[in-house]
């Protein structure tokens, strides 16, 4: 089957389309078509070998986590889908090796969930792994609650954006820090803007002089230390990007796959809660392209790559 790969840590240059060896469906697994996969930043930085001391990779390694697709056939231990079924999955493995940037993958069933109706191929690749942070955070770990203040910072991009709709839904206040052009954006989510950099701190008093109930953050270092100093008595301070929050009494979160959260996330699209928006699609072939927009770090909601054509 034809895939993206790299065999030798790198930058985008690395990635290659090419044949690789056709996945194998074990008891608990389920071949999927894959029709989309979505660009995280975690690619890249696993691509540049970041992460080399948390995940080993097999070479040559096939990135993405994320896809939406057609079930081909379910392992013999499978009963929960049929040949045909629409789904979406967030399929991380232990090791870096066979990720979703091919034409077909066999993923646990564990990492699947059926694709919402509502949703495009392109829209649903970009859901899981943003998601499934998004809800594990903000209902796991910050424990949001209605009439709560949240501040969620990068509020226009991937993970950023799915967390404002998901705790507005929860009856939450929520401030989000975005640039000036993403402001309207966020609005629409139900956010209330305010631009990130120097100065966030009197913007944020200003919005909330008594503090903030919890923030989400998504970017570290600076904004870390800034949000640290944002809470109000008892708030909650969770980072998906550096680990260093627990020297300021916060709680550190990589996501994980979950069905249970990932049938939740869907039921949440199909009833208009949440939405995803796709900034860019590539084919395959461009993969790297991807990557490097990925990169600059300036996206609104999701870079998504197509990977199959409908049959029919």
């Amino acid at each position: 089957m034809k895939a993206i790969s790299y065999s030798r840590y790198g930058g985008p240059e690395v990635l290659g389309l090419g044949e690789v060896e056709d996945p194998r469906v074990g008891p608990d697994s389920v071949l999927v078509k894959v029709r989309a996969a979505a660009v995280n930043p975690v690619d890249w930085k696993c691509r540049e070998g970041y992460l080399d001391q948390t995940l080993q990779a097999v070479f040559p390694v096939v990135p993405g986590w994320d896809l939406s697709g057609v079930v081909v056939r379910p392992g013999p231990a499978v009963p929960e889908f049929a040949a045909g079924d629409e789904v979406i999955g967030y399929a991380r493995e232990d090791v870096l090796c066979r990720g979703t940037f091919a034409e077909y993958v066999a993923a646990p069933v564990r990492a699947l969930a059926r694709k919402p109706r509502n949703l495009s191929f392109e829209e649903a690749a970009g859901l899981p792994l943003t998601g499934l942070t998004a809800y594990q955070v903000l209902h796991r770990v910050l424990e949001v609650k209605r009439g709560e203040t949240i501040l969620v910072h990068a509020a226009a991009g991937g993970v950023g954006s799915i967390a404002v709709q998901i705790a507005a839904h929860l009856g939450a206040r929520v401030i989000g820090t975005a640039s000036a052009h993403n402001h309207d954006f966020v609005r629409q989510l139900g956010g209330e803007p305010v631009s990130h950099g120097e100065g966030l701190a009197e913007r944020v008093r200003g919005l909330a002089p008594e503090g903030v109930d919890a923030v989400f953050d998504v970017v570290g270092g600076d904004a870390l230390k800034v949000s640290a100093n944002l809470l109000a008595p008892e708030g909650r301070l969770a980072s998906i990007t550096d680990p260093e929050v627990v020297g300021y009494g916060g709680r550190y979160w990589f996501v994980r796959p979950d069905p249970q959260d990932l049938r939740r996330l869907s039921e949440l699209a199909e009833q208009g809660v949440v939405s995803v928006h796709v900034s860019r699609t590539f084919p395959l072939a461009q993969a790297a392209d991807a990557h490097r927009l990925s990169q600059e770090g300036r996206t609104r909601g999701k870079i998504v790559v197509t990977v199959t054509e409908d049959d029919h």
